[in-house]
């Protein structure tokens, strides 16, 4: 197959600076590593053709004789073949510096903690949990307590998280000698990757725990009891610390993290720490003007005025009668809709006396349209 153009292969133009080409390499490094697509062949082919043209590209001579000559100006200056990479692989520290630095990126390739001579340096933590927990609108507004029950993994007690049976211990791993690491070579580059038997660790368990097999962890179905804050929002998520699966071999355990999901209410609907609901009033209420009690949030009667000549939709306010802000002792506001209702069915006395009322008020029947500014 024909060799693309290293700028192709980085995806920069011929002028990009050395740290453009440094990130376009990284890009295509960390998306076609063979061990983020084990198998891929085209992947590899890819990484290796980004190393190439990186290995070219970041060294000033080479990339004066590439931009000049072509391939063949750096025929014979460690490129195009199976040549030393080490300019490219010299310092991933400063190629893959935001990232984390060579620790980091491999943390991605291959997962798990930072290792230091293919060990851990530290135990590893459990997994954060999650669990969605519904609650109605006015649990949501004024806050709730929950039972929630979630499978969850602890610690075995029969090994105390060890993964060995009691008594025994641990020996070096046998495929990896105690490194932690297994390396393989693929084309011109070596690659050490986490150990499959002991998962980095260097060492395996000689006698497997018999209640836990050796995975140091059981399943248990855990119940606890959550506070939901007062005006917490639908999708809030609540950290409880310590609540999630053990660590393995005795690590700390992870966290649980409630996902609020807040039911619709029938009546009101939620802006913030706002609250908004629709009230119907007779047409002659809007004429003529009233006093309603209208229930609130928290299923109290307040008294609202109507003005005369209350038109629809218009909006009225009532304040702190909305969401509380927990912490703050203060509310959001209410609002109010008002939605005029006309009758559908007329006796014989009210139709005489709305064609009194029409005669009187002179109603035009060649209306114009309203300006849609006065309607915003």
């Amino acid at each position: 197959m024909a060799k693309r153009d290293y700028y192709e292969v980085l995806g920069v133009e011929r002028g990009a600076s050395k740290d453009d080409i440094k990130k376009a390499y990284r890009k295509v490094a960390v998306a076609n590593h063979p061990d983020r697509n084990p198998g891929d062949k085209a992947a590899e082919d890819r990484f290796k053709e980004a190393t190439e043209a990186y290995e070219v590209l970041a060294d000033e001579k080479k990339r004066q004789a590439y931009d000049q000559f072509g391939f063949a100006g750096v025929e014979g200056m460690g490129a195009g073949g199976a040549q030393d990479y080490s300019h490219a692989f010299r310092d991933f520290e400063d190629i893959f510096g935001d990232l984390g630095g060579f620790g980091n990126i491999f943390d991605q390739f291959f997962g798990g903690g930072r290792r230091r001579g293919g060990r851990r340096e530290s135990v590893q933590r459990g997994s954060d949990l999650r669990y969605d927990l519904e609650i109605g609108f006015k649990e949501a507004a004024f806050g709730t307590k929950a039972e929630v029950s979630y499978p969850k993994e602890i610690g075995c007690d029969r090994c105390s998280g060890s993964g060995s049976e009691p008594g025994s211990g641990s020996k070096t791993c046998p495929t990896c000698g105690g490194a932690g690491q297994v390396r393989r070579s693929s084309g011109f580059f070596s690659i050490a990757s986490t150990c499959p038997t002991c998962s980095g660790e260097g060492t395996i368990v000689e006698k497997p725990c018999a209640k836990c097999g050796g995975g140091g962890v059981l399943k248990k179905n855990q119940k606890i009891n959550v506070t939901i804050p007062a005006g917490v929002d639908d999708g809030r998520r609540i950290r409880i610390p310590d609540q999630g699966d053990a660590g393995p071999r005795g690590g700390p355990p992870g966290d649980l993290y409630v996902v609020v999901r807040v039911r619709t209410h029938e009546y009101f609907e939620r802006d913030g720490y706002d609250v908004y609901c629709v009230i119907p009033i007779s047409y002659t209420q809007a004429a003529l003007g009233a006093e309603l009690h209208v229930p609130t949030l928290d299923d109290k009667k307040v008294k609202v005025k109507i003005p005369a000549g209350t038109q629809n939709n218009k909006i009225l306010r009532l304040r702190n009668e909305g969401i509380p802000q927990a912490g703050t002792g203060r509310r959001g506001d209410m609002y109010i809709r008002i939605l005029v209702t006309v009758p559908q069915r007329l006796s014989s006395r009210e139709k005489s006396l709305l064609k009194e009322l029409a005669a009187l008020e002179g109603e035009n029947t060649s209306p114009r349209p309203v300006p849609l500014s006065d309607l915003r």
